[in-house]
């Protein structure tokens, strides 16, 4: 029991620093390329040399955050064996943190776009309009939520979708449905009522027929 439980520690170690590794380098490479490579782009060709802080790059490093502390809770119930493989695979250990991030960014679009909406979502102020390449990059650089509570609440959900990873692929499924639900009803509502028959009943009802007295 005693060996198992050291070749345990051996593999989760093993895992953890492949983790912290790998979210280490992915956020310094989104930071140099949005604050480098974009930032040079845009300041080259709009002529736009302002300092931007990018918050989508801070939704996706949440969505990231999240998904490497979900799967640092769960490795201590994951059977030995399953230990070994994830050890041997950077894929499967570095997979649930990217997904988080896509699943934050996902997130954030919904909430942009007024998909999901409620007291515990962030709103976003209607105010970009969208014509070209620079007007789309304005809106990808400043668009933000309405004041600094709203930013918090982007943020935390931003972790929240990455923490759990079925959260956003739930809305998205049930999203799916709603809409289908209303295709199908505005079908059956277009369709032409039914014409009954002007064929006479073979049987016949009572009080229909009388005898001739």
């Amino acid at each position: 029991m005693g060996m198992v439980t050291v070749e345990r520690q051996k593999y989760l170690q093993k895992i953890t620093q492949r983790l912290v590794i790998f979210t280490s380098v992915i956020l310094v490479v989104v930071a140099l390329v949005f604050y480098n490579v974009v930032g040079t782009t845009s300041c080259k060709t709009m002529n736009d040399c302002s300092e931007h802080s990018y918050l989508v790059l801070l939704v996706f490093v949440a969505g990231l955050l999240g998904g490497f502390v979900s799967i640092q809770q769960r490795l201590p119930s994951i059977e030995l064996d399953e230990l070994k493989v994830l050890s041997d695979s950077w894929i499967s250990i570095t997979l649930i943190p990217i997904n988080g991030g896509i699943f934050a960014l996902v997130l954030m679009l919904m909430f942009a776009g007024n998909i999901v909406q409620g007291g515990l979502f962030p709103t976003y102020p209607d105010t970009f309009n969208i014509s070209n390449t620079q007007s789309f990059y304005t809106w990808l650089s400043q668009a933000y939520p309405v004041n600094g509570v709203d930013v918090a609440k982007l943020l935390f959900w931003s972790f929240v979708a990455g923490f759990s990873e079925r959260l956003v692929p739930q809305i998205i499924r049930k999203t799916s449905s709603e809409l289908l639900d209303d295709g199908h009803d505005e079908d059956a509502n277009g369709q032409e009522p039914h014409k009954p028959d002007n064929k006479p009943d073979p049987k016949g009802k009572k009080g229909d027929h009388h005898k001739d007295s």
